[in-house]
């Protein structure tokens, strides 16, 4: 399986409109630089000037893949990103490297735990959650094929669980056809998810597990059949509880009129403590086995 790095020179080599930008985040494609020569573009510190450098070339037929940290990605250049890509839909894919619990190490002020509810809030920009390098350079390579305004959420871990299901924009994979409970996730947090039913289903409770991938265009239709074949629905991520999954799953029942208990395992109000990734993890209760035990002590499930 080819890494991201791999994938973006394949894809360069593929479409010749594509180039790279980057604001002095080389980590993840250290050699893309001397493969690219000129087709690889380093800003420096400065994200508003390297958004608005890609909608420019954007609008004179090129295909820009913004690399930078999430977290000064989407808050720093937000304006940009909202009037220079977003209003004018253009073709510009933006990677948000290390969001969420992928910043491990790094304190409050690296931390992109807003990215989703901010990238979704722009009309008609496109919020695409990979859990893995699977879904990373399968979504990279859809997108080149056909873009559209696209915010990434970096994740290039090995995959913890096989992908089958259909690549399409905003389509989810269902994984797992529980009845008691569902568990919606998305990014990282899916090997978690993965963990975590092993465990309920252990202990006589039928998961449904579903993978979204998209947040934007949501597969709401994966929702709302959730909500109707299971008593309960249980949100995932690394994420503030505001703006991103949990008040997507909630939107989506309110407008189809539909009533369910709803759980949202996210981050309320608070930043994660920073450490390594196994350490955040269990520090901040999104570990497997700690998902399962408050799935099973806050919700009234009963195992068929």
């Amino acid at each position: 399986m080819l890494s991201y790095e791999e994938v973006l020179y394949d894809l360069a080599q593929a479409h010749p409109e594509l180039l790279v930008l980057t604001a002095e985040n080389r980590a993840a494609i250290r050699r893309l630089p001397e493969r690219l020569g000129e087709r690889f573009l380093d800003f420096g510190i400065c994200e508003q000037t390297l958004v608005g450098a890609a909608a420019g070339l954007a609008l004179r037929g090129r295909l820009p893949v913004v690399h930078a940290l999430a977290a000064f990605l989407t808050m720093r250049a937000f304006e940009f990103i909202r009037t220079d890509v977003g209003w004018r839909r253009l073709p510009v894919i933006l990677v948000g490297y290390v969001p969420g619990f992928l910043s491990e190490a790094n304190g409050p002020t690296h931390q992109a735990l807003e990215d989703v509810a901010l990238m979704r809030g722009i009309p008609g920009m496109n919020v695409f959650c990979p859990a893995d390098r699977d879904e990373l350079t399968r979504g990279m390579r859809l997108l080149a094929a056909d873009p559209v305004p696209c915010y990434v959420r970096y994740c290039d871990l090995p995959p913890s669980i096989p992908h089958a299901g259909p690549w399409a924009r905003g389509r989810a994979e269902l994984l797992s056809e529980g009845r008691d409970v569902t568990l919606l996730t998305y990014g990282l947090l899916l090997r978690e998810a993965v963990e975590a039913m092993r465990i309920l289903e252990l202990r006589g409770v039928s998961v449904r597990l579903v993978d979204l991938r998209w947040l934007q265009p949501v597969d709401r239709e994966a929702i709302l059949e959730s909500a109707r074949l299971t008593s309960a629905l249980v949100t995932l991520e690394d994420h503030f509880q505001t703006g991103g999954l949990y008040s997507i799953v909630c939107e989506t029942l309110q407008r189809a009129g539909l009533s369910r208990p709803v759980l949202p395992l996210a981050l309320e109000e608070r930043w994660f403590q920073p450490g390594l990734l196994p350490e955040v993890l269990h520090h901040e209760g999104f570990r497997g086995d700690q998902i399962a035990v408050r799935i099973l002590e806050e919700l009234s499930i009963h195992a068929h």
